[in-house]
C-alpha cells in the first residue's frame, strides 16, 4: 500500500488477484525454467543436472524440516513459503550434483527452515531465511575448508538472465508496492560497487572502463535479484517508508563494497542480514504484530464486516496504517492465508483493534468469517505511511475514498475525535448506493465537508452533504473541489481508480495513495 505510478497501479490491480506468496513463487519458478533451458546451451554456470539435483534437495530438506517443526508445535506447514526459500537458495548457492555439494545444500536448506522458527519474534522471523541458510553454509565451509562444502555463488547475476530477473522482479515489486525501494537499493549498490572497482583498478594502475564497470554492476551482479526477491520481503522490513529506505541504503552500501571479515567476504547475504537486524531494531520500537483475540464483529454495511480484535500484548500503530492478518486454514486458494487490512480504529481504542473488509467467497474470507469470539489470530506486522501530515496540522486535506477504502480515514477521524482536534477536510466518498455509506454517523459527527459520489441518487444524506451521480472522473473531482492545489490529497481505493485520478490530483499540494488490490 504505497504511492505507485499509474501504469504500476493498474498492473497491481490485476496481479493483486493472487497472494504475494503465489506471485513470488510463480516468478521464481519462471526464472528456474528459464535457467534450466539456458543450461542446455551452456549459457549459465550450472548444468541442468546440477540445477535439478540442487532444487530437489532444497525442496525435500527445507519442506521436511518445516513440516517436522510444525507438527511438534501443532501448527500448519508453510509449504509455499519454504518452496520460495528453496528457489531463492537455488540461485544463491553453487548448484551441485556431487554428494559433498548436495550435503552443503541440505545444510543451507535446514538452516533456512530452522531460522523461521528459532530466529523469530512474536511469530515473525527476523532474518531472510535464504540469507541465513547461505551464510551458515559459507561460515561452516570456511571453518572446515577440507570438507569441500560449496559456498554462495549468486550465479543469478548473469547478463543472460538479467532480462528475466527484471521482468519477474517487476511483477513481485508491483505486487508488494516497493518499486522505489528496490530502485534505491540497486542504484546505491551499483554506485558503491563501481567506486570500489575504480579504487581497486587504480591501486594496480589499470585502465578504468566506466561503461564496462556500470554494465557489470547492473547485469553481472546479484543486485537486481537481491532487491526484488529478498530485500523487499515484508516480514523483514520496518513499518515506515523512511525506515525502509534506511535499511535499503545500509544493505546496498555493504553489498556493493563487500569488505572482508577475516578470510570471508561480507557477501550479499550477510549484508542483507545486517540490514534485517537494523529493520528489526526499527520495527521493535513500534511494537508491531502478535497474537490477537477475536472479540466480535459488526456489519457497517450489508456487504461488509468489521472484525474486533483484542491485543494481548503491547501494540501500537499510527492512524491510517495497515496490518497483515494471518488466518491459517485448510486448502487455501490463490489468495493465501494472509491479507492486508487498513486499521479502522484509533490508537486510543487499544487494546481493541478493528479492521473492516468486504464480504467474499475466497477461502481466506470464509475462514475469517468463521472465526468465533475467543479464537486467536496473528497480526504479522504493521506498515504504511498513509498518515496525517503531523508537521502541518493546519494544512487543509482532501480525502478520496472508494467503498471499503474509507477505513484508513475512519481511523484518522476517530483519532481526531479522541484527541478533540479538528481539521479542514473535504471527503469525496465513492459508493455504489446509499446503503454502502459505511461509518456515516462518525463522519457526520466530525463536521467535515462530504461529497458523496454514487451510481444512484441518494436523498437521505445529512445536512450539508453533497450528492453527485455517475462515475467519478478526474474532471468531476476538479470541479467538486475548487481549492485542490491548496490541499494535501489522500486517495484510498482500487488501483484503477487511483490511476485514473492521479493526473488531476498531482495539482494538489501533495499526493498520498493507499492502493489495495484483490479485496
Amino acid at each position: 500500500m504505497s504511492g505507485l505510478p499509474a501504469a504500476a497501479l493498474r498492473l497491481r490491480g490485476w496481479i493483486g488477484r493472487a497472494s504475494m506468496y503465489r506471485v513470488v513463487l510463480t516468478a521464481l519458478l519462471a526464472l528456474s525454467a528459464v535457467s534450466l533451458i539456458l543450461s542446455f546451451f551452456g549459457l549459465v554456470v550450472p548444468t541442468a543436472l546440477e540445477i535439478l539435483a540442487t532444487l530437489a534437495v532444497l525442496v525435500v530438506v527445507g519442506v521436511g524440516v518445516d513440516v517436522a517443526i510444525q507438527r511438534l508445535r501443532g501448527g500448519r506447514p508453510r509449504v509455499e513459503s519454504m518452496l520460495i526459500t528453496g528457489l531463492i537458495l537455488l540461485f544463491v548457492l553453487r548448484p551441485s550434483a556431487e554428494l559433498v555439494g548436495l550435503a552443503g545444500v541440505a545444510l543451507a536448506a535446514a538452516a533456512a527452515a530452522l531460522s523461521k522458527h528459532l530466529l523469530a519474534w512474536r511469530g515473525r522471523h527476523l532474518f531472510n531465511p535464504a540469507a541465513v541458510g547461505a551464510s551458515v553454509l559459507t561460515i561452516v565451509g570456511s571453518l572446515a575448508p577440507s570438507a569441500g562444502l560449496p559456498i554462495s555463488a549468486w550465479w543469478i547475476g548473469s547478463p543472460v538472465l538479467a532480462a528475466a530477473v527484471v521482468i519477474a522482479g517487476i511483477a513481485v515489486l508491483v505486487r508488494v508496492g516497493r518499486i522505489r525501494l528496490a530502485v534505491v537499493f540497486v542504484v546505491v549498490a551499483a554506485a558503491v560497487y563501481s567506486v570500489r572497482t575504480v579504487v581497486q583498478l587504480a591501486q594496480y594502475d589499470l585502465a578504468v572502463d566506466a561503461v564496462a564497470i556500470a554494465s557489470s554492476a547492473l547485469l553481472s551482479s546479484p543486485f537486481l535479484f537481491l532487491a526484488a526477491f529478498m530485500l523487499t520481503e515484508p516480514l523483514t522490513l520496518p513499518p515506515r517508508r523512511g525506515q525502509q529506505y534506511a535499511v535499503a541504503v545500509l544493505t546496498a552500501i555493504l553489498a556493493g563494497w563487500s569488505p572482508l571479515i577475516g578470510s570471508v567476504s561480507l557477501g550479499q547475504e550477510r549484508a542483507l542480514l545486517i540490514g534485517n537486524l537494523l529493520a528489526f531494531v526499527l520495527a521493535v520500537r513500534s511494537r508491531p504484530g502478535g497474537r490477537m483475540r477475536v472479540g466480535g464483529r459488526t456489519a457497517p454495511t450489508p456487504t461488509s464486516h468489521e472484525l474486533v480484535l483484542v491485543a494481548e500484548r503491547p501494540f501500537s500503530f499510527a492512524p491510517g496504517q495497515y496490518l497483515e492478518l494471518e488466518v491459517p486454514h485448510a486448502r487455501p486458494d490463490a489468495r493465501g492465508t494472509r491479507r492486508e487490512f487498513s486499521i479502522v480504529s484509533a490508537p486510543e481504542d487499544l487494546p481493541a483493534l478493528r479492521v473492516a473488509y468486504r464480504r467474499g467467497s475466497s477461502s481466506y474470507k470464509r475462514a475469517l468469517e468463521s472465526a468465533a469470539a475467543g479464537d486467536h489470530l496473528r497480526v504479522t506486522g504493521v506498515w504504511g505511511d498513509f498518515t496525517l501530515p503531523a508537521n502541518e496540522p493546519t494544512r487543509p486535506l482532501l480525502w478520496v475514498a472508494a467503498g471499503i477504502g474509507i477505513t484508513p480515514f475512519v481511523s484518522q477521524l476517530r483519532h481526531l475525535e479522541a484527541t478533540r482536534r479538528r481539521r479542514d477536510i473535504v471527503l469525496v466518498y465513492v459508493v455504489r448506493s446509499g446503503e454502502e455509506l459505511a461509518y456515516r454517523d462518525l463522519i457526520e459527527r466530525s463536521g467535515i465537508t462530504v461529497v458523496v459520489w454514487s451510481g444512484e441518487r441518494i436523498d437521505d444524506l445529512p445536512a450539508g452533504w453533497t450528492s453527485r451521480e455517475g462515475r467519478l472522473t478526474a474532471g468531476g473531482l476538479a470541479e467538486a473541489v475548487g481549492d485542490l492545489p491548496a490541499r494535501h490529497a489522500y486517495v484510498s481505493g482500487p488501483p484503477a481508480l487511483i490511476a485514473e485520478l492521479a493526473p488531476e490530483l498531482r495539482a494538489a499540494r501533495s499526493l498520498t495513495t493507499d492502493a489495495f488490490a484483490g479485496y
